[in-house]
């Protein structure tokens, strides 16, 4: 069991150290097409996770309060939604097109901002692997192994473009690949942390798993409709994010149900 956990909480930050080794092997950013692909894909599974392996399991184990039980859900879900509009606030959303290293925003390049924002952004993405591996543990009969492999498969995936778009503008600045490289893997450094502290946290408050759950949810469903479904759809129109979105909406629905 610990094993699967671990597995679990890493391959986040995989996924970030493999998209940042992309500035070993190319100059220029992933293909449109596959840019499209990935973010439909993970957006499709993280949407789904958050409804099957998060708010539901939050309703389940708030069942004591009846009617009510979905009080302690929707609290969660909206603390998730505003920590991440607080943080869209503190620190600038920057589209693709924006992504120029060359530009500066104050005292800031535009490509700081973004590891910045990559950074903060990956605290509640490993939050949510961290909640639902908390669940796995509780013994939860809604949350198995296989729902939390493939809720940390998506954040995975989601998360290879973003460390390739960290490390080939950092190399873009003169830094040195290995450098560039460094900083795509330490942006997703805080993925694997926020996840341990969130499963030692829920561990202790046993009452706080619904919220925690739920939070995660809501911060997982605000980075979908936020970041990856305008990304995907940017540039010249494709079905391609549309089509991938549903296949991993569809798959995760489908290993949640069949695995739970």
């Amino acid at each position: 069991m610990i094993t699967n956990v671990v597995t679990g909480i890493l391959i986040p930050f995989v996924g970030t150290a493999a998209g940042a080794a992309c500035v070993f092997f190319t100059k220029h950013e992933l293909k449109r097409g596959v840019h499209q692909a990935l973010l439909g894909f993970a957006g499709g599974v993280m949407a789904a996770a958050s409804v099957w392996s998060l708010i539901l399991p939050a309703i389940e184990q708030s069942a004591s309060m009846g009617r009510m039980s979905f009080l302690p859900a929707a609290a969660g879900f909206w603390g998730g939604i505003l920590f991440l509009m607080l943080l869209d606030h503190i620190i600038p959303r920057l589209n693709i097109s924006d992504r120029m290293p060359e530009e500066s925003t104050g005292r800031l390049s535009k490509t700081a901002m973004l590891v910045l924002a990559v950074t903060l952004h990956n605290i509640p993405e490993g939050m949510a692997v961290g909640a639902v591996y908390a669940g796995y543990l509780s013994g939860s009969a809604d949350i198995t192994a296989g729902v939390a492999f493939a809720l940390a498969m998506g954040i995975g995936i989601q998360n290879f473009p973003e460390g390739a778009i960290i490390s080939m503008p950092l190399h873009a600045e003169k830094k040195s690949r290995c450098r560039a490289f460094a900083g795509g893997v330490l942006s997703g450094a805080v993925e694997p942390i926020a996840a341990v502290i969130t499963v030692f946290l829920a561990g202790i408050i046993i009452p706080a798993m619904p919220y925690m759950l739920s939070f995660a949810a809501g911060a997982m469903i605000y980075v979908v409709v936020e970041e990856l479904i305008p990304e995907m759809n940017e540039g010249k129109h494709s079905n391609t994010g549309a089509v991938m979105f549903a296949a991993g909406f569809t798959i995760m629905m489908t290993l949640d149900v069949a695995l739970g």
